[in-house]
C-alpha cells in the first residue's frame, strides 16, 4: 500500500555504450553482403578485405579510410546480428525426386571415406536437382549439380530432364571445365546415375565411380548444400518445363559457376573433439585461396575455360547484375506461361445428345 502511494522517484534511461558502427557502416556492410549473395558472418569477415579490394578497383565502391578500417575490422558475430534483419527476410524448401537405378548397384560399390582421399581436389559428389514447381507430373527442367569435396568447386548444367543421356551429354563439357582432374565420381542410386553408358564412360578415363547407401542423404552431404545453397537460391522452386527457361537457366548457369567459385568464400570444418557431453567445432581457417592456388592444376588437355584463365579483372558486381537480369527473365517468363495456361478454355467436342430445346411464350421454340 505504501508503495502504491508513494512510488519510488523514476530513475532516467541507462545510457549504453555508444554504437560502434554507424549507418554507414552498415550501409557498406549490407552492399558487400548483398553483391555476395548474402553469406553467413564466418564466410564473410575473412573475404571482406579481397573483395573490398575488388569493388574499389571497379569503382562499385568507395569508402573513406576511417570508414574503410571500420568495416574491414567488424568481426563475424556483429555481421550476424547487423545483417540478420535482412536475412529473415528472404527463405525457402524443396523435396527428392530420385528414382532408385537397379542397374548396375552391384558393379558400382557404395561409397567409404577410406576409399576416397578428401583432402586432395578432384573427388566429385554429382546430384540432380528437379525444377517441377511442385507438380512431378509432365516433363521438366533439372539442374546437374557437380561439387569438389576438398575446395568446394561447383559447376551446375541446365538438363531438359532426368534421362540418363543428358547427364552422359554434359559430362564431356564439365570434365573440360574443372579446374582439376576428376578422380572421383559419387552419385545416388538414381537410374540417371546408375547406368551402362555413364559407367562405361567414367571407368574408360579411370575415374572412381561410387554410389551411395540408400535413402542417405548425408552420404552426399557437400553437393546437398550446394543445392540449396546455389543452385535454388539461384532459381527458387518454380516450375520450367519450356525451351526458353532451359536457355535461360543455360545462360544463367555459365555466369552463376564464375560467381560461385571465384566470389564466394568456402569454409571448411577441420576436425570436431568431444569435450564431455559437447561436440564443439575446431575454429576454422581463413576460406581457401581461389583456383589460382597451385594445387589446382588445369586438367591435361582441358581447363580452357574460365577455370584456366586469369580472372583478376573479373567483375563481381557485372556477374550480379547479368545473373539478377536473367532470374528476372526466367520469374517473368513462369509468370507469362501460367497466364496463358489459365486463359486457355478447352471447348468440349460436337455431340448430337447436346442439342436442346428452348421453349418462350408467345414466340413459339428455338432450337440451339
Amino acid at each position: 500500500m505504501y508503495e502504491a502511494i508513494h512510488p519510488p522517484p523514476a530513475t532516467g534511461a541507462r545510457r549504453g555504450r555508444p554504437p560502434t558502427y554507424g549507418e554507414d557502416v552498415k550501409r557498406a556492410l549490407r552492399k558487400v553482403w548483398a553483391i555476395l549473395d548474402g553469406p553467413s558472418g564466418k564466410r564473410l569477415a575473412p573475404f571482406l578485405p579481397e573483395i573490398v579490394e575488388a569493388l574499389e578497383r571497379h569503382d562499385e565502391l568507395v569508402l573513406p579510410g576511417a570508414l574503410k578500417d571500420k568495416l574491414l575490422g567488424i568481426s563475424a558475430a556483429t555481421i550476424d546480428r547487423v545483417l540478420a534483419p535482412e536475412r529473415r527476410r528472404l527463405q525457402l524448401k524443396g523435396r527428392s525426386g530420385t528414382t532408385p537405378g537397379a542397374l548396375l548397384k552391384g558393379q558400382i560399390p557404395i561409397r567409404t571415406f577410406a576409399e576416397w582421399d578428401e583432402a586432395r581436389p578432384g573427388f566429385f559428389e554429382v546430384d540432380l536437382v528437379a525444377h517441377d514447381g511442385g507438380d512431378v507430373r509432365g516433363v521438366y527442367c533439372y539442374t546437374l549439380t557437380l561439387t569438389d569435396v576438398c575446395t568446394g568447386w561447383t559447376e551446375t548444367r541446365a538438363l531438359r530432364n532426368r534421362a540418363h543421356r543428358w547427364v552422359l551429354e554434359a559430362m564431356p563439357a564439365l570434365q573440360r571445365d574443372l579446374p582439376v582432374p576428376m578422380l572421383g565420381f559419387d552419385s545416388d542410386n538414381g537410374s540417371e546415375f546408375i547406368n551402362g553408358d555413364l559407367y562405361t564412360w567414367l571407368t574408360q578415363r579411370k575415374i572412381t565411380f561410387t554410389r551411395t547407401r540408400p535413402y542417405r542423404k548425408n552420404d552426399n552431404c557437400f553437393v546437398e548444400q550446394k543445392n540449396g545453397a546455389v543452385v535454388r537460391q539461384a532459381v527458387g522452386y518454380l516450375r520450367y518445363d519450356t525451351d526458353a527457361e532451359f536457355r535461360v537457366l543455360e545462360e544463367l548457369y555459365a555466369s552463376l559457376r564464375m560467381y560461385v567459385n571465384f566470389f564466394q568464400p568456402q569454409m571448411h570444418l577441420v576436425e570436431k573433439s568431444r569435450e564431455g557431453a559437447k561436440v564443439p567445432p575446431a575454429p576454422r581457417p581463413s576460406p581457401d585461396p581461389p583456383p589460382s592456388d597451385d594445387r589446382l592444376t588445369p586438367c591435361t588437355g582441358g581447363g580452357e575455360g574460365p577455370a584456366a584463365g586469369d580472372l583478376s579483372g573479373s567483375e563481381p558486381v557485372a556477374l550480379r547484375r547479368h545473373i539478377t537480369t536473367l532470374q528476372a527473365r526466367l520469374l517473368e517468363l513462369s509468370k507469362l506461361k501460367e497466364e496463358i495456361r489459365r486463359k486457355e478454355v478447352r471447348t468440349p467436342p460436337e455431340h448430337p445428345w447436346r442439342t436442346f430445346v428452348v421453349r418462350q411464350r408467345g414466340n413459339g421454340s428455338r432450337t440451339s
